[in-house]
């Protein structure tokens, strides 16, 4: 299969992670007479390295638009340190990386809703950061837009972060800070990234989008098939694919598993009362709905819904057949013969259906070392 994106992304920025640590830390190449007293100078970066964003082959086109924050080595790296720095929240200790983890892909596994700063609790499961490229809206109620507005959210929920991008310039140009426990020097990062170090937000937030570009996930067992690889599916993976797009493709479909619409999947409701996407349009039809997920790596990124209620996907697949409650805004795909509600699957069926959605795990994915946790507790 063609892993151009992957093998493009993950040498570049290795490299450029190594070279630019090399830069911030001061270590001069000596001259040609080496050992000297006198060693030549570091020579001026000429300018960020351009870092060419491939498209998986068999995806869609993106909908964020490149052309308007070209994707740079150094942008990326500067991005990724931000997406993990804790210098984001108000205590300092809350990042990005902390309710999307690598190893889940970039999810809370095992939270069914994350805590933030002094340990506080939100309202939502933490959605998965991946593939947001092809996002027309993000957030379980679509309330951003646009990929670049994204990290605002969280850093000003008081609940998350509870921070102010005003209060995140001033700790940025501080940095390093020797009181601090992250020992970053951000203004020679965004030198390296932008060819100044004044530090905006704008900056801020191009910098994190360039490197949640590069979250993407195509090389799960699904893909290798789809791409060519006949053998990479079992009969019982097969079968259960051709299920699956029978069952659950009027939502979940194409390559990206979602078609990013919101509905109404029948949850009955918790003590939170949680409106969904009425919230934000106060629109009645919109009573209830939520964002439809993608689906990749579904098998890593339990609990379920936008309230984490489901442990497992046998759960899930029980509360479409079983559990589903009927009301005014009830997506019309479940609504069967006879007033009845839910989608009709066998015990035997479910366990298929949930065989072929492993096949969307991708273990080159969470493991990635171009995607990780740079380390932000060493000096840089």
């Amino acid at each position: 299969m063609d892993k151009t994106f992957h093998v493009v992304v993950k040498r570049i920025c290795l490299l450029l992670s190594v070279s630019l640590v090399m830069l911030l830390m001061g270590i001069a190449c000596s001259g040609s007479g080496g050992g000297t007293d006198n060693p030549d100078p570091d020579p001026e970066p000429t300018g960020p390295t351009p870092l060419q964003w491939v498209k998986p082959k068999h995806f869609p086109d993106p909908v964020y638009d490149l052309t308007k924050n070209p994707l740079t080595a150094e942008g990326v790296l500067l991005g990724k340190f931000l997406f993990y720095d804790g210098i984001l929240s108000r205590t300092n200790i809350i990042g990005c990386g902390t309710c999307h983890q690598q190893q889940s892909a970039f999810t809370h596994h095992g939270h069914e809703l994350s805590h933030g700063v002094d340990d506080k609790l939100g309202t939502r499961n933490a959605p998965a950061v991946q593939n947001l490229a092809w996002n027309t809206s993000f957030f379980w109620d679509g309330n951003v837009h646009g990929l670049d507005s994204v990290p605002l959210n969280p850093i000003q929920n008081k609940v998350e972060m509870d921070e102010t991008m005003d209060n995140i310039l001033v700790k940025l140009r501080a940095t390093p800070n020797p009181a601090s426990k992250v020992q970053v020097d951000y203004p020679k990062m965004f030198k390296a990234a932008y060819g100044t170090t004044e530090i905006t937000s704008e900056k801020v937030r191009k910098a994190l989008s360039q490197f949640m570009m590069t979250i993407v996930s195509a090389n799960s067992k699904y893909d290798y098939y789809v791409l060519g690889d006949a053998a990479a599916f079992t009969a019982d993976e097969k079968a259960g694919m051709v299920l699956f797009k029978q069952k659950c493709s009027s939502c979940h479909s194409g390559e990206l598993f979602t078609d990013f619409s919101f509905r109404n999947n029948g949850l009955p409701p918790k003590k939170i009362n949680d409106q969904g996407r009425y919230a934000i349009t106060k629109n009645n039809s919109d009573l209830n709905k939520f964002k439809v997920p993608s689906l990749r790596n579904v098998a890593l990124t339990a609990p379920y819904m936008h309230d984490g209620r489901f442990v497992t996907l046998e759960q899930v697949l029980n509360h479409y057949t079983d559990s589903m409650q009927s009301s005014e805004t009830l997506d019309d795909v479940f609504k069967l013969a006879g007033g009845k509600v839910g989608v009709n699957l066998t015990a035997s069926e479910k366990q298929s259906i949930i065989l072929f959605l492993r096949t969307l795990s991708d273990d080159q994915f969470i493991r990635d070392p171009a995607l990780s946790d740079p380390g932000v507790g060493n000096a840089l």
